[in-house]
């Protein structure tokens, strides 16, 4: 197999005072943070759809990139040609993992019978280029949302045959994860949600989703796979409204359908946002309720309202994810680039560019959130800002040893409370600041 990308190095660890654009400024893979190798704090994965597929078309415009490599799209040859691009980007950012879709794989044809046939032929070639790199699979799932047959969703679709062929795509894309190793599965409910109350039953459709995927599990369990499901919550796009339309909406979706012990979280930044909250928020949500498992790394634009897949360049939200990840004991999953270049940034260099700005930026994330772990000050404000829950009456209400009737005696013996101790919220953010900038040196 000849060189795809000719002019391309593999990308080498120069640091923070580099001017090399195609060379690590902060991701040194086997650099110690809190006793472990950057690199295992940070398994990150290429997403094939984004990374191979996606060539910069918009609703106004056609594509800007040209991810053909070399053969005619819509082909195996295209679907092979993929391969040894991906993998050929990966060894040569020394990306360990990467997510696939079913469709992303190979061109979808026009049965089932004929796409699946497919699928084991170009993972039977995924399997050769792993075995001969190490590169793995991180987690796989199906595109139930491209195809017309999907409009209104997949497990929450109103058309029995419909739900059939969404069972039949997961049960393959199961298939596939198990034959490749994938650590996980993704549930991304792309379409799994309304346009309009007028033309819903919710109660059903959200039913019906839980049916789903509790035959998924079923049967994922049944063919060898060990490793955990993941609900991508997202609020809207393409629906109005989506069912996972956060960390705490799918929590509570999978405990009353009984999925909880299966099922983690795969959170995506860009999708935070879009549901009002910070990434950091999400993450924390999921963490507290033992469901952080895996993310997807991007960043949206906040001026506006849709999507956008940008490679994550914002340290401060990096470093506040790496904050929680850290405070969460790691994830089971890793941190998959679900991020496209934009599209005026067409070339070759461009996609390099891109997974070094965001492999840099969450390796400094990572550096930074440590940085605030070892210095202490936030967690020990935190500690001290709850402490009259650890003696007197706030020891007894947390053991559960008090009643309502002697709380309120005491809240009438007491007149009036003096107010709670300060937040001290600019304190706060001024030590993270701090951090974040220490060791910048002003230009005179």
């Amino acid at each position: 197999m000849s060189e795809i990308f000719k002019n391309i190095p593999s990308i080498q660890y120069e640091g923070r005072d580099s001017k090399n654009p195609l060379a690590f400024k902060f991701y040194n893979a086997n650099q110690v943070i809190l006793g472990k190798p950057m690199c295992e704090h940070l398994p990150f994965a290429m997403a094939w759809w984004h990374n191979l597929c996606a060539a910069g078309t918009d609703m106004f415009g056609r594509d800007t990139a040209d991810k053909s490599f070399g053969t005619e799209k819509g082909t195996m040859e295209h679907a092979k040609a993929k391969v040894d691009a991906g993998f050929e980007f990966m060894q040569k950012l020394g990306i360990e993992y990467f997510c696939f879709h079913d469709v992303d794989l190979v061109p979808e044809a026009d049965n089932i019978n004929e796409t699946n046939k497919r699928l084991d032929e170009i993972t039977d070639y995924i399997l050769e280029k792993m075995n001969a790199t190490g590169i793995k699979c991180l987690w796989g799932t199906a595109n139930m949302f491209s195809n017309p047959r999907f409009m209104n969703g997949a497990g929450s679709t109103n058309s029995a045959d419909v739900f059939c062929f969404a069972a039949a795509q997961v049960k393959k894309a199961l298939d596939l994860t198990v034959k490749l190793g994938g650590k996980g599965y993704v549930f991304w409910g792309g379409r799994e949600g309304y346009e309009t109350l007028l033309n819903t039953d919710m109660k059903f459709e959200q039913e019906n989703i839980a049916r789903l995927m509790k035959m998924a599990v079923e049967y994922g369990r049944s063919i060898g796979f060990e490793g955990d499901f993941y609900i991508e919550p997202k609020p809207k796009e393409p629906m109005k409204h989506q069912y996972d339309f956060d960390a705490a909406t799918a929590i509570g979706f999978l405990r009353q359908y009984g999925l909880d012990k299966d099922f983690k979280m795969n959170i995506e930044a860009n999708h935070a946002t879009l549901a009002g909250h910070t990434f950091q928020h999400d993450l924390r949500v999921s963490a507290i309720n033992g469901m952080l498992g895996s993310i997807d790394a991007n960043q949206g634009d906040l001026l506006l309202g849709w999507d956008t897949d940008e490679f994550p360049s914002n340290v401060y939200d990096a470093t506040m994810c790496m904050y929680e990840v850290l405070k969460a004991g790691g994830l089971t999953g890793g941190f998959n680039f679900d991020s496209k270049t934009r599209r005026p940034s067409y070339t070759v260099e461009d996609m390099f560019h891109a997974f070094i700005l965001g492999m840099d930026t969450f390796a400094l994330g990572l550096i930074k959130a440590a940085e605030i772990i070892e210095d202490g000050r936030i967690d020990s404000f935190i500690e001290e800002r709850y402490s009259s829950f650890k003696s007197g009456i706030g020891k007894k209400i947390i053991e559960g040893k008090t009643t309502l009737s002697e709380l309120a005696k005491i809240a009438e013996d007491m007149g009036a409370p003096a107010l709670p101790s300060s937040g001290k919220q600019e304190y706060l953010q001024s030590i993270v600041n701090q951090i974040l900038f220490s060791g910048t040196v002003a230009v005179k």
